[in-house]
């Protein structure tokens, strides 16, 4: 009945309702720890922090929020209210947490109180915090993309395995029954062998002019740029001062690669979920791009890439050519898969209402079909957030797991450099190498300046 009502609902239009959490019951954790919450520390109290992860983590009783960090001091003073003024709601008291507050997450990060933390951090600081994270003992939610380079991804993957850290990258489309149910019935050949996969992702704009501006007083602008180099500050290439809209690091190349780990890497985890390539990756890409001639705003605009497996399945990825999401064509039908009207935040690049319809296909019938005891079935969650809580206390692997958020990332970094290059690349996913390719090579790392970056932390 699962499914039917599912695509009843969704073809009504009511995606929106989809997306429900349900509350941890207090015995998830043992018997031992019947009365124990996981404290957690927030890094990063921004647009994606406030709008998604801080909701996602305190709507849970199992949890406690209890510490907060930023490198911006009016973002953390927001936050610890955010978090204050939520915990009082929820339990009628005025006084229900004192939230401490951290200039430097290391520091957070030495707190013995602190079980947990979740990094909602600009692109280019995921990886570093999460990494050390994991060495003072803390399990981690971290936000996506997984990292900036294929280097210190896999730095990251071989740091958590070796830890034993839980780590859930925040890919929640996972979550989302339109995207198991889609990702169940072409794995379970309901339009026959799988042959292409095309995916539509969003763009970005490209930007103004930028007159170097004094940094504010609130933000430690050394450490927000990190291991990149250093650059003058301009409020659009950074944050909103005022507000929480999208920011403009989003748009510049030294914090990220644009759109293609904007929501490539969601699209490319939904999509391995169907061709069952969670932890391999393809072994060539070729992709086109325009980029702008000036502007501060750097990262790409409209690309094409396409992309070959050993399957025999080839992916077909734009931002201009395909709607936003994930279509599996077989040699008996397709099915589209979309998020619908459900947003992670007001600011997100694709409004609810230009959005597709969540599940669709070549054939009703397909989307109503039932997969059988002896299929495959896939882990159905019912929220990311919830499902890392889960994970901590059972101590096993998280429907998005770092092995996985690193391949899906890579996707997104190894389309990024044939769009620099401008030509065909061919990949090997076992070396994590390009094949008798020097300057592709040259491209799987970056420059860290000291004292920032995965390369300059102690004790790996």
């Amino acid at each position: 009945m699962e499914r039917r009502n599912f695509i009843k609902k969704t073809i009504a239009g009511s995606a929106a309702t989809l997306f429900v959490p349900t509350i941890l019951p207090s015995n998830v954790f043992g018997q031992t720890s019947v009365n124990r919450k996981i404290n957690v520390g927030q890094i990063g109290c921004g647009r994606i922090a406030r709008s998604h992860d801080m909701p996602g983590v305190m709507q849970y009783d199992a949890a406690r929020l209890i510490a907060v960090s930023d490198l911006d001091s009016n973002r953390m003073k927001d936050g610890k209210k955010l978090v204050e003024d939520y915990y009082a709601k929820k339990t009628g008291s005025g006084k229900a947490v004192d939230v401490k507050m951290y200039a430097d997450y290391r520091e957070m990060l030495l707190d013995k109180d602190i079980d947990a933390v979740v990094i909602s951090t600009p692109d280019h600081q995921h990886s570093q915090p999460a990494i050390e994270a994991a060495l003072a003992g803390k399990d981690v939610y971290l936000q996506k993309p997984t990292s900036l380079t294929l280097e210190e991804g896999r730095i990251l993957v071989d740091i958590i395995r070796k830890k034993g850290t839980v780590l859930q990258v925040g890919t929640q489309q996972r979550a989302m029954p339109q995207f198991r149910i889609a990702a169940e019935l072409v794995r379970n050949g309901r339009i026959g062998k799988l042959h292409t996969v095309k995916i539509g992702l969003p763009g970005d704009p490209a930007g103004p002019e930028a007159t170097p501006m004094p940094v504010p007083a609130n933000l430690n602008y050394d450490a927000w740029l990190g291991s990149t180099p250093e650059v003058p500050y301009t409020e659009i290439g950074v944050h909103p001062q005022k507000g929480y809209g999208r920011p403009g690091w989003l748009r510049r190349d030294q914090f990220g690669a644009g759109m293609i780990t904007g929501w490539g890497q969601h699209h490319y985890d939904s999509a391995a979920w169907g061709m069952d390539t969670e932890l391999t990756g393809p072994t060539s890409v070729e992709a086109v791009a325009e980029f702008p001639k000036s502007g501060l705003w750097n990262v790409h605009g409209d690309f094409m890439a396409k992309a070959e497996y050993t399957n025999g399945i080839t992916m077909f990825t734009s931002s201009g050519s395909y709607p936003n999401g994930i279509k599996y064509i077989g040699e008996d039908g397709w099915i589209f898969v979309s998020r619908g009207s459900y947003t992670a935040s007001a600011s997100d690049p694709v409004s609810a209402a230009a959005s597709s319809k969540a599940l669709d296909a070549s054939d009703p019938a397909i989307l109503g079909s039932v997969i059988g005891p002896n299929e495959i079935h896939l882990k159905k969650i019912s929220e990311q957030h919830g499902d890392w809580l889960n994970s901590i206390a059972s101590r096993k692997d998280p429907i998005s797991d770092v092995e996985k958020g690193h391949r899906a990332c890579s996707i997104c970094l190894i389309t990024h450099i044939s769009m620099k290059l401008g030509r065909k690349v061919y990949w090997n996913p076992n070396t994590e190498r390009f094949s008798n390719d020097t300057e592709a090579n040259a491209m799987l790392s970056r420059p860290q300046r000291f004292p920032y970056g995965v390369n300059n932390i102690k004790g790996i």
